[in-house]
């Protein structure tokens, strides 16, 4: 009787494990599943968040891993009082209205320390864009192209929320006074460098002194004094 006994409570301890270990396993994929929806769901929609806002999330991340449609376009395209290098076509004038009056100040703020910044390219659209990019490739070769130049859609540049700034010389490499200017002043107005030194593992793309950002002030400001980048900014 004690050996029937036994053999069932062992019998029992067994079915208790199997029943543990299955529903523990069952749990974790279905976890999984859930925390990989969610990634994949954060991923495909986040370039539809500026699509849906008319290029006013200042925040929206747009790189290779996030995609704007080919067919996104801002609404409220306005080109702003700057002087431009001669020869900028029409389209890349415009920026997004909500970076217009920063950007002036930006530029009125440099004059008035005597740093002379011009306008380069604004927006570009996703057939602007694909044109630069194959024309780099063409010239340069895709390995030099992709350090430089973003894919069509993964280009800040389509939202209209970036711009690229030179000089008058139109050599604006680091350790130039209004690349050294723009990186210590242009957070003041809600602009980051986009692209800063020794961080393209992070945003795929080679240091542009050049390239800045529309962020608004508080994330500017973080970004600045932490030296992080976008993509860091919006993982904290």
């Amino acid at each position: 009787m004690k050996k029937i006994f036994k053999r069932f409570i062992a019998f029992v301890i067994i079915i208790c494990g199997f029943w543990y270990m299955f529903d523990h396993i069952a749990s974790k994929s279905k976890g999984e599943e859930v925390k990989e929806s969610v990634l994949n769901f954060s991923k495909e929609n986040k370039a539809e968040t500026i699509e849906n806002n008319d290029g006013d999330d200042k925040l929206v991340l747009v790189n290779e891993e996030h995609e704007l449609d080919k067919n996104f376009k801002p609404k409220d395209l306005t080109i702003p009082n700057i002087t431009f290098v001669h020869g900028t076509s029409n389209e890349e004038k415009h920026v997004s209205e909500i970076i217009k009056e920063p950007l002036e100040g930006l530029f009125d703020a440099a004059k008035k320390d005597g740093i002379t910044l011009l306008g380069n390219s604004g927006y570009r659209s996703y057939k602007s864009q694909e044109n630069t990019y194959n024309n780099r490739v063409k010239s340069q070769g895709e390995n030099i192209a992709d350090s430089y130049v973003a894919r069509p859609g993964s280009s800040e540049h389509q939202t209209g929320l970036c711009i690229d700034v030179t000089n008058q010389k139109q050599s604006f490499v680091k350790g130039t006074k209004e690349a050294e200017w723009l990186d210590k002043n242009c957070y003041k107005f809600g602009f980051i460098i986009r692209y800063p030194y020794g961080k393209k593992y992070i945003t795929g793309i080679e240091y542009e002194p050049w390239h800045i950002r529309y962020v608004g002030k508080d994330a500017a400001k973080y970004i600045h004094d932490n030296g992080i980048t976008l993509e860091e900014y919006l993982e904290k």
